[in-house]
């Protein structure tokens, strides 16, 4: 059973409290931050405590877009992108392999798509998804 963590308001996630949380997975999670915090992706991650979810979770965003969201589980990351119906054309397009994410059940007109990372294989599909993102209007 899938465990989110990170759920204590007063803990703030830094380095040591996600090493902690995520395991093996955290080499995984440097790697994609690094990634992505350089100029190529530019992009931002955002730590807050939510009470509607009742844990920490990440915004990760370029300029002012939100590109998915990221929260902690135990032993891996996920996150979720959310699309309208006139992106999945183009997203089948993008060659990722459709064993990388979860496509859920609608949400309002928002069709999210889960990545459970805990491997850096994983994370080539996940960077297509992010360029996608970035540019979707």
């Amino acid at each position: 059973m899938e465990t989110m963590l990170l759920k204590e308001q007063e803990i703030y996630p830094s380095k040591e409290v996600l090493k902690s949380a995520l395991g093996k997975a955290y080499n995984v999670f440097e790697e994609f931050e690094a990634l992505l915090t350089k100029d190529e992706f530019a992009i931002n991650f955002d730590w807050h405590y939510y009470k509607d979810s009742k844990a920490w979770l990440c915004k990760v965003s370029h300029k002012k877009k939100t590109v998915c969201w990221l929260s902690v589980w135990d032993g891996f990351f996920k996150t979720s992108f959310f699309f309208l119906e006139r992106h999945l054309e183009e997203i089948a397009a993008l060659g990722i392999d459709e064993n990388s994410f979860i496509m859920e059940k609608t949400w309002g007109k928002m069709i999210p798509f889960i990545f459970n990372i805990n491997n850096k294989k994983q994370i080539p599909d996940l960077l297509k998804m992010i360029q996608y993102k970035k540019g979707a209007k």
